[in-house]
């Protein structure tokens, strides 16, 4: 897929995640065929920038290209400098945070409570789009504040005006946050009244839902959140029904517990011990979901201390399912839990 003057892969891209889209987990959804990546979100407050965890936020060495990174924020000249900020170490595309649901972004008026004031939209795209010249930026919303409020149409045509090279848009307002389905009829309506490119995101769970999601909205690409966590070969499996019609098998045990184990290795590499450890937890529990005897287990890793206990109970776990041969028992349908009750964020 040709995006922004860039060759991807194809296009299916990883939704930015606050808390879960480091860069160990953008790189494995990468590798595991994601043809672009999204940022967890970085402050716009510069009082920030000296912060360990912006740091690592802006930390980008090794990182597959194009390197998306996602700035949130409600001040015009604040999101500006957080734009230069992130190009200067690295960033080829910015992406403005107008979508995520949460309380504690939204009573800052940053995230999805922007789309209540279109005006302070427009200041906010033109001054990023204007900060950056050189950069492509793009603009992530949900279909509108609440049901009587849909207004992504509106903002469609601001970000249009002000420059904005492609707009991403979560099926979802804010006041949904990530209850119910997904409606797709907004996003379509915006794809065909677009002259920039649509990423559709929202309850993309499984190769049919996405071949449905690309079918019902027209849009040039499709952006997968919460049905990745833990499950990074959805990418493939995606990948792979679009182009021939056909499944691939699901993972072997051996193969999810390889692919777990790097991406621990990346985690403690990547935080340190003591952060590496803490983060790792959510991982392994989202790695071992729909596997049998994986409650007791995740009960149990949660109490452990270090990497050694880590690593030990995550091998002797799959060491034990591999006995039996099994594979992956996971229902692609099943209810994900919401984003903000699992400590992530979700733009």
């Amino acid at each position: 897929m040709d995006f922004l003057g860039f060759t991807l892969r194809n296009n299916l891209f990883v939704a930015p995640m606050a808390g879960v889209t480091d860069r160990p987990f953008r790189q494995l959804c990468k590798k595991m065929g994601a043809g672009l990546a999204v940022s967890e979100m970085v402050t716009s407050n510069s009082l920030l920038y000296g912060s360990a965890k912006t740091r690592r936020r802006a930390d980008h060495s090794g990182e597959v290209e194009p390197i998306s990174v996602q700035i949130a924020g409600a001040v015009p000249e604040m999101m500006a400098e957080a734009a230069r900020y992130n190009v200067k170490r690295g960033a080829q595309i910015i992406d403005i945070n107008m979508g995520c649901p949460a309380k504690k972004v939204c009573n800052v008026m940053a995230g999805s409570a922007l789309l209540k004031d279109e005006r302070q939209v427009g200041r906010i795209l033109e001054a990023v789009v204007k900060a950056v010249p050189a950069t492509p930026v793009t603009l992530k919303i949900r279909t509108g504040w609440d049901s009587a409020n849909r207004n992504a149409l509106n903002i469609l045509k601001i970000a249009e005006q002000s420059g904005i090279r492609a707009l991403a848009i979560h099926g979802r307002t804010r006041a949904d946050a990530y209850r119910g389905e997904a409606e797709y009829a907004t996003i379509a309506a915006v794809k065909a009244a677009a002259h920039i490119p649509i990423i559709a995101n929202g309850d993309i769970v499984s190769p049919e839902k996405a071949r449905h999601a690309l079918a019902v909205t027209g849009a040039d690409a499709l952006m997968i959140g919460r049905a990745a966590q833990g499950r990074p070969w959805l990418f493939r499996e995606i990948e792979h029904f679009l182009s021939t019609g056909t499944h691939l098998l699901p993972p072997r045990v051996d193969e999810i517990h390889a692919i777990l184990l790097a991406h621990l290795e990346d985690l403690y590499a990547f935080y340190g011990i003591d952060a590496g450890v803490r983060v790792a937890r959510k991982h392994i529990a989202w790695y071992t979901r729909g596997l049998a005897g994986s409650a007791a287990f995740r009960h149990a890793m949660n109490q452990l201390p270090d990497i050694t206990g880590q690593r030990n109970a995550v091998n002797d776990f799959f060491f034990t399912l591999a006995e039996k041969d099994e594979r992956l028992a996971y229902d692609s349908h099943a209810p994900h839990a919401p984003i903000e009750d699992s400590g992530v964020l979700a733009a």
